[in-house]
């Protein structure tokens, strides 16, 4: 959170500014939001796919969709 306070107190000096995103990059990856993969299990990745066209067709099929 200190680097996010760090940007917004900048206020658009563009070194300071600068400095305060490359501490933000720096946090995110270091909390995996950024950089390589960690959870990798092998499995198909079926973000961004029609649940129906996936193998959870079943289980989406299910659902109440007034719910």
């Amino acid at each position: 959170m200190a680097a996010r306070r760090a940007v917004r107190d900048a206020g658009g000096r563009l070194a300071e500014t600068a400095s305060a995103r490359t501490a933000v990059d720096a946090v995110k990856v270091a909390l995996g939001e950024r950089g390589p993969v960690w959870w990798d299990d092998g499995t198909p990745d079926y973000n961004r796919h029609i649940a129906r066209m996936t193998p959870y067709a079943d289980w989406a099929a299910a659902l109440d969709p007034t719910d």
